[in-house]
């Protein structure tokens, strides 16, 4: 793990005469009061990660200080989760979890992965973040999460030289706790806030306008036909050879994919019983 080089009248001073911690009021205090942090895959996977890193270890250190509130700001941008912390001494300490967002380069080929498939699309412009993001990352050559020491640079203005502090570790739990509320702010740390991310995707999804697309994008025009529909043949309960079949609208509408399958086809069946005729 990375801790930056500083320079300044901290190197000067002795460590911190550690006390107990100054209380802070209105602080950002953890939703879970006890046991484990995180609720969703990617939270989970976060922690996961920090563990896998060997600094699992040192994590429950700075559940108390989660807990009790004591982290005062934190904010997660491209690049970087920052956070005030107070600790026992009278100024807050400055801690920062680092990592490297994509280029816009890596992006590009992100957005195109997610645009390709409308299952992808449709959970992500319905707010929800697949969890298989991973794999979809992972096919064109990224991972979501560092995969190293050396891609998540931690850093605090506290006199603990241990990686991470107990400030660290309570942002750390706190921003896993921020990814359950909006899992989008995951990839903003990866360098794509929510609208940005979107705006990218419907752009895309409004460029392919002519290629197969999720029903939730058609279910204003579904039952518009895309010609005039022409007038039904009286057929005195017998079904006219030279009228059009009952699976014809299905026919003028584009291609509609649910799961994979052609909401067209699975209807076909169904057109065709109601268009035919019982005997009497």
């Amino acid at each position: 793990m990375v801790r930056e080089t500083r320079s300044g009248p901290r190197f000067s001073e002795r460590f911190e005469e550690y006390g107990k911690r100054k209380p802070v009021e209105d602080g950002i205090a953890a939703r879970s009061r006890r046991g484990a942090i995180g609720e969703s895959w990617w939270s989970g996977r976060f922690l996961a990660v920090l563990t896998a890193l060997g600094v699992g270890g040192r994590l429950d250190r700075g559940k108390t200080y989660a807990r009790q509130g004591q982290v005062v700001e934190l904010a997660i941008e491209p690049g970087a989760i920052t956070a005030v912390v107070q600790g026992s001494r009278d100024e807050p300490y400055r801690a920062r979890i680092g990592l490297r967002p994509f280029a816009d380069e890596a992006w590009e080929a992100v957005l195109d992965a997610l645009a390709a498939d409308s299952w992808y699309a449709a959970a992500l412009l319905a707010g929800e973040v697949p969890d298989d993001l991973e794999d979809v990352l992972a096919g064109v050559g990224l991972s979501l999460f560092p995969q190293g020491s050396a891609e998540l640079p931690m850093d605090c203005t506290c006199p603990d030289w241990s990686v991470p502090c107990k400030h660290l570790a309570a942002v750390a739990y706190l921003a896993a706790e921020e990814f359950d509320v909006d899992p989008f702010a995951l990839l903003r740390w990866r360098g794509r806030d929510r609208a940005t991310l979107l705006a990218a995707l419907r752009d895309r999804r409004d460029a392919g306008a002519g290629t197969p697309t999720a029903l939730e994008d058609v279910l204003d025009r579904f039952h518009r036909a895309g010609v005039p529909v022409p007038d039904v043949p009286a057929r005195a309960g017998r079904a006219d050879p030279a009228g059009p079949p009952p699976d014809a609208l299905l026919d003028e509408l584009p291609p509609v994919l649910v799961g994979g399958e052609d909401v067209r086809e699975v209807l076909r069946p169904l057109y065709l019983r109601l268009g035919t005729p019982t005997a009497e």
